[in-house]
């Protein structure tokens, strides 16, 4: 039936996200060269302010150092996980096929569906072999965060896919005209999320704003875990929440802007 949700449909889907990568190698090397270049920038530089003694308070260079490398290990999984939804999407567009997908027999859901499992399978590329590199180059291993990194995983991607939706119907509405939001819009993210220092650092008037974000709630998590060693579920249990709310928001509007994009008939105006 047209209006049962269909595993197969998925699949078709996946299976045509998943050739486009196999075929380009670049695209594979693009997406383990940023997080990589980061991690070890970063890396590097931790490792060199150690030496350097400018962390040398009784436990801050180690607590830096995994802090650091954490943070940065994370934040390039909501980066990648937010790029991977929405670049999978924006590559339809560019392709000028996405009016063949919305006429075809898939639904939206499905649609949403695919692109959030062809984010997971661009992810898995990317972030893997850098984990494993930091383990190599500074012995930091975030695979041993256990059920906490697991934790940690599920609220950054919820939050990456509502960023995503958001943005993919944004440009189903307003064209690629609007395509740098897939860029830039999770970095304005990166100083309010408390990414590499805790929410304390911020101006008062700041913190409100950053505690309603899920980001906020991983990052203090992490360095709840590395430096107290202990697990703050009071922290991810509302960072989720917010997710969740925030989730159903972006899906609302992804389907608003659907809409209004066939009303306006700008979807067989999208392309290059």
């Amino acid at each position: 039936m047209r209006d049962a949700f269909s595993i197969k449909r998925v699949g078709a889907m996946l299976l045509r996200y998943s050739y486009l990568l196999r075929a380009s190698y670049t695209r594979i090397l693009d997406i383990i060269y940023w997080p990589l270049v980061q991690m070890l920038t970063w890396g590097f530089l931790q490792t060199y302010l150690v030496k350097a003694g400018a962390l040398q308070a009784p436990g801050g260079a180690a607590q830096a150092a995994g802090t650091l490398i954490g943070a940065i290990l994370l934040w390039d999984i909501l980066l990648r996980g937010q790029q991977g939804f929405s670049f999978s999407f924006i590559e339809e567009m560019w392709s000028r096929n996405l009016p063949n997908i919305l006429m075809s027999p898939l639904r939206p859901p499905e649609f949403i569906v695919s692109l959030i499992l062809m984010s997971i399978l661009r992810l898995f590329v990317g972030v893997v072999p850098v984990t494993l590199m930091a383990i190599l180059f500074f012995g930091f291993n975030l695979w041993a965060l256990g059920v906490a990194f697991g934790a940690f995983f599920v609220v950054l991607m919820f939050f990456a896919w509502s960023i995503g939706l958001l943005v993919s119907g944004i440009l189903l509405r307003y064209g690629l005209g609007a395509e740098n939001l897939v860029w830039s819009l999770m970095f304005f993210v990166q100083p309010l999320g408390a990414v590499y220092y805790p929410v304390s650092t911020l101006p008062f008037w700041l913190q409100p704003i950053s505690w309603m974000l899920p980001p906020t709630y991983v990052f203090e998590g992490l360095r709840a875990v590395l430096i107290e060693h202990v697990i703050r579920w009071d922290l991810l249990a509302q960072g989720f929440a917010i997710d969740v709310a925030m989730f159903s928001l972006a899906a609302v509007a992804f389907g608003r802007f659907l809409k209004s994009a066939r009303r306006a008939g700008t979807l067989l105006q999208t392309g290059e």
